[in-house]
């Protein structure tokens, strides 16, 4: 069975009121459930993981989330709501791509970029991850996407635009939409200077039902990458993912196996399935 990816924000034990907040606002949202570690929740119906990882990591703009909105109303009221407490990348306003789009960093540090459909989309308001390909990543974006679409089933190009030939950075990915096991997720490389890259406040999280399909993702990920902790790795581009049996969720929602799974998961790398179901 193959599970659709998502995303994970790494909080400063601001996990649940991170939730709370956003689906106070966002349509189609809601929490789903939560314990000490982990917060999940819905955003427009897709799912987010919110962790209580402590100060360790900052979230930067170099994974935002993209929300296609159908109205300016909509796109006012989560402008609005955003906003409030947090700090302005990209004003409010009227662009080349979108007659209203803005990029704000709310005040948990996630960044949004908040865009009013063309008038010619009919899609309802939706919530895409955006990967940012900076400083010495930049001109890697088509690389990248090529790269994933390798690893993950049902992947394909919906939308692919580079920089013309007479811009600076001609051939460079200026936008690009894309499907990882049917899950959208939008590239762009960044041109100009950004003190920021991928770093693991903002993850992937992949559900897995056995052992070999762990093996495989922990395999392709850590070739050119870096193994961490609890399932944490990293890619060749620096993006962090988390290699995850689906039935974790489960133990770590049962109280009395909760302490003992994670005194176990502490000690992994790559987690060994059989290792968690034996506690």
């Amino acid at each position: 069975m193959l599970h659709p990816l998502y995303p994970c924000i790494w909080y400063n034990e601001q996990a649940k009121e991170a939730a709370a907040f956003y689906c106070s606002f966002f349509s189609n949202s809601k929490i789903i459930s939560e314990n000490p570690v982990v917060v999940i929740f819905e955003i427009n119906g897709k799912k987010i993981m919110a962790l209580n990882g402590g100060a360790k990591y900052k979230i930067n703009p170099s994974i935002s989330f993209f929300i296609n909105c159908q109205t300016q109303q909509e796109t006012d009221h989560l402008w609005s709501n955003l906003i409030d407490g947090g700090k302005i990348l990209m004003p409010l306003d009227e662009y080349a791509w979108s007659k209203r789009y803005g990029w704000v960093q709310d005040k948990f540090g996630m960044t949004w970029q908040i865009m009013l459909n063309n008038e010619e989309d009919t899609l309802q308001q939706t919530l895409t991850p955006s990967l940012l390909f900076t400083a010495d990543n930049f001109g890697k974006a088509q690389e990248a996407i090529q790269f994933y679409s390798s690893v993950f089933e049902n992947s394909q190009t919906a939308i692919m635009a580079h920089y013309p030939m007479e811009d600076v950075h001609a051939g460079k990915v200026m936008f690009c939409r894309f499907y990882l096991n049917n899950y959208p997720i939008i590239a762009m490389d960044g041109p100009g200077v950004h003190e920021y890259s991928f770093n693991e406040a903002v993850s992937f999280v992949v559900e897995c039902d056995t052992q070999e399909e762990i093996d495989y993702y922990w395999n392709i990920f850590t070739k050119d990458g870096k193994e961490s902790m609890c399932g944490w790795c990293k890619d060749k581009f620096g993006i962090s993912w988390q290699v995850v049996p689906v039935i974790l969720g489960e133990l770590m929602g049962n109280p009395a196996k909760r302490q003992n799974v994670i005194n176990a998961f502490l000690k992994m790398k790559k987690i060994d399935i059989q290792t968690l179901l034996t506690i």
